[in-house]
């Protein structure tokens, strides 16, 4: 009897993780989910009857490289190795450089967002070159495109797994292993539902994680999704900065942290 396939999930508690983790057990995979709040993962995990034998539960803070190592060591223990790694979990934050405090914030969204990803995919890099497959997914954001006032730790983050992740593709070229960057637009999460500013396009985290899915079992290198904010993404990309320095002006900040 073959063995279902595994995806290795973190920031699985809720919003796009929480999705991610329906549709690729709805599609047969068995899950190693990951987060700080475990017990938000089980309730949804009872309540959505999932089958005890295909999914675990790990405990880890990706800003912590310790934590997040141990616990993808910990899966390859239990479950054995992935077939698709998903660097999921993530921070969106406002930032206000003029405010001392917002470094602090700075440097935890980068923990997060940035040392946080690779050292997700940090234990399987290896055995998956041995076993000659295996998808590393990086999820980044349509606001790796350009800088958006107040957003630059969002921003600048998002753009660096961008760049990260092509970097580490053109490493395990011709290895097997394939390299998936998705970069969702507006996604209808508890990480969006706290903007004051419009949101073209918002999606459903189960649709977007629907379209993810196919992405990421066809190898896809790079994807926006929805679509449509691709489109803007390469319009705003082709903007010279005085248009876009203009066009941005007098739009609401994303809130900084213990802003109400």
């Amino acid at each position: 009897m073959t063995t279902p396939p595994l995806v290795f999930i973190t920031g699985a508690s809720s919003g796009i993780g929480q999705a991610l983790a329906a549709s690729f057990y709805d599609a047969g995979y068995r899950l190693a989910l990951v987060a700080r709040r475990t017990g938000e993962i089980e309730a949804w995990a009872n309540a959505r009857q999932l089958s005890a034998d295909r999914y675990r539960i790990y405990s880890a803070d990706v800003a912590q490289t310790d934590s997040i190592v141990a616990a993808g060591s910990a899966c390859i223990a239990q479950q054995g190795l992935p077939d698709v790694v998903i660097a999921n979990a993530g921070i969106s934050v406002g930032i206000d450089t003029a405010e001392r405090s917002d470094l602090d914030v700075l440097a935890q969204t980068f923990a997060t967002n940035n040392v946080g990803l690779a050292a997700t995919f940090h234990p399987f890099v290896r055995a998956m070159v041995q076993r000659g497959s295996g998808r590393l997914v990086g999820i980044g954001s349509v606001a790796s495109i350009r800088g958006l006032p107040g957003h630059g730790a969002y921003c600048a983050s998002k753009a660096g797994v961008v760049a990260y992740c092509e970097s580490l593709r053109g490493e395990l070229f011709n290895s097997g292993v394939k390299v998936v960057t998705l970069c969702p637009g507006y996604i209808d999460t508890p990480l969006t539902q706290g903007n004051r500013y419009g949101m073209p396009f918002l999606m459903k985290a189960e649709d977007f994680a629907g379209q993810a899915l196919r992405a990421i079992e066809a190898g896809t290198s790079y994807r926006v999704i929805p679509w449509q904010m691709g489109v803007i993404a390469k319009i705003m990309r082709m903007l010279p900065n005085a248009v876009l320095d203009r066009a941005v002006q007098g739009r609401e900040r994303k809130k900084r942290s213990g802003e109400a």
